[in-house]
């Protein structure tokens, strides 16, 4: 059965006794072309692995296992296992598996992996992290998220944000489509976005340091560089004073007023390159 209508999953709910948890941000995908067009922006291939976070009541899980080699799935509310275990009967190449996505280790033995998620928004943030950070990288995620993190996701200057960095410090992004708010049950109070993050990225430089000096010019968006950089007050054994500062957004051709929402992710690469 699909699960692609409000008085349907209602009655799923209601036959196990549960209701979606606002705690854990449960709003579940029913519209069935929304979820295509989720399947067609992941370009996915018959031995693609899947890692799917927070599949619900498994509507996207049917759809991806039924095209790729194998689809694990990620679920971290105990009742939600029960609704999957049994939606899912019949499917030989999915694993569920009942963690905390942020907790969850990538096993040394997946080589390539997409992450495909309609995941919870308070979620976001650190499940993005989490990937782009990790030494096991996805090929790329498909994520439905807000619409508004989305856009910031994507900024350029000189809407620049420490949230864009973070993201394109590592990976390509960009918006695939909006979604309205009812599409999901429980409606939502916002809007949505699918966003496609490719990681392609390499730097010869510590992304350590790199976010050390990123975070400090952010650490108060509408004040100067100059101003914000001198909180770092050591870096690689310089004692940074207003004078060493200037100078040092000088040599790499930034003016010390500008503030940080107007550097492209190249510019913090040279200023972190340029100490």
């Amino acid at each position: 059965m699909e699960f692609t209508s409000p008085s349907i999953v209602k009655e799923l709910f209601k036959k196990y006794k549960i209701k979606p948890s606002k705690g854990l941000g449960q709003n579940f995908l029913i519209d069935k072309r929304i979820l295509d067009k989720i399947i067609s922006s992941a370009e996915l291939k018959k031995d693609d692995l899947i890692l799917e976070v927070g599949p619900g009541i498994g509507n996207l899980t049917k759809e991806l296992a039924k095209r790729v080699g194998q689809v694990i799935a990620v679920e971290k509310d105990k009742k939600m296992v029960e609704i999957l275990k049994e939606n899912l009967i019949g499917f030989n190449n999915i694993k569920i598996i009942q963690e905390d996505i942020l907790k969850l280790k990538i096993d040394d033995s997946i080589k390539k992996y997409k992450v495909v998620a309609n995941i919870p928004y308070y979620l976001t943030s650190p499940l993005i992290r989490k990937f782009l950070e990790n030494k096991k990288q996805p090929q790329e995620m498909i994520l439905m998220i807000q619409k508004e993190v989305a856009q910031r996701v994507i900024a350029k200057p000189p809407k620049m944000n420490l949230l864009a960095i973070s993201v394109q410090f590592y990976a390509n992004a960009k918006i695939i489509s909006y979604v309205s708010k009812n599409c999901f049950w429980p409606i939502p109070k916002i809007d949505s976005a699918i966003i496609k993050i490719t990681p392609n990225k390499k730097y010869d430089i510590d992304p350590n340091l790199f976010f050390k000096v990123v975070k400090a010019g952010f650490s108060h968006p509408r004040k100067q560089l100059v101003n914000n950089l001198i909180t770092l007050k050591f870096l690689n054994g310089v004692k940074l004073d207003k004078y060493k500062v200037t100078e040092w957004l000088l040599n790499n051709k930034l003016k010390p007023i500008q503030r940080p929402e107007t550097l492209y992710v190249s510019d913090w690469i040279k200023l972190t390159k340029k100490i």
